[in-house]
């Protein structure tokens, strides 16, 4: 079974990769913020912004294609904004909102796919996420692909068993493969948890690396601060 790993490209040997998570984090999320509290009418800011994720992105040597795919993500959520919204002021929010949410998604992908899912989850433990979401992140990510294994199983047994057949005949099979998903899924989620207690688990994230800032780290951190705050400045 193939599956589309978030983190393929985390074992690049770039400046980005080689950034300590937290400040990742930390960065983009400013980077972000700074994104959503621009004015719309503030072109020349965005196109700066765009400049400047554009070269973050080059930076980390990943596949250009990847990015542009799981980019698109967000251009249905921004059509339907677009078809409820004609008018001429329509048009202002369907670019305030395009543009902002492009550049958003652009940056948590290079944040996704710069970092090991492990060390993501850990950076966000040591940012004092609460403990609770960064277990069912980490639980999530492992496991969705398991569950994604079945269904597929599932589906391919189904498929060849039954030629042709109506339309009410595939809506129920695929509610019965539905209710089976989620019983398999109840009862390994069981397992899991009665297996993972009887080795001691006690909740912590834990990776073979630790986590430790570099000179590099605090001159990317000050470069963005200063750069996103120029381009804010200027754009205005």
């Amino acid at each position: 079974m193939k599956h589309a790993y978030i983190d393929r490209y985390s074992e690049i040997d770039s400046l980005i990769h080689r950034l300590d998570p937290r400040v990742k984090i930390i960065s983009f999320f400013i980077f972000i913020l700074f994104v959503l509290f621009t004015g719309p009418t503030s072109f020349g800011a965005f196109a700066l912004y765009g400049v400047l994720i554009a070269v973050l992105i080059l930076l980390s040597k990943i596949d250009l294609e990847f990015i542009f795919k799981r980019s698109l993500v967000i251009i249905p959520f921004v059509l339907m904004i677009a078809v409820f919204r004609i008018t001429y002021d329509g048009l202002t929010v369907f670019w305030n909102y395009f543009v902002k949410a492009y550049l958003s998604i652009l940056c948590m992908i290079l944040l996704m796919a710069s970092t090991k899912f492990s060390d993501l989850i850990k950076a966000f433990e040591k940012l004092k996420l609460p403990r609770l979401i960064t277990m069912i992140l980490s639980f999530m990510y492992r496991y969705i692909f398991v569950v994604q294994d079945e269904l597929m199983k599932m589906h391919q047994a189904k498929e060849a068993r039954s030629v042709g057949g109506s339309s009410w005949f595939h809506a129920k099979a695929l509610s019965n493969m539905i209710g089976n998903l989620f019983i398999k899924s109840y009862e390994r989620a069981e397992s899991v948890y009665l297996a993972m207690c009887s080795r001691g688990f006690d909740g912590n994230v834990r990776t073979i690396d630790d986590f430790k800032l570099k000179g590099l780290d605090l001159f990317f951190f000050l470069a963005m601060i200063v750069l996103l705050t120029s381009i804010r400045l200027i754009g205005d």
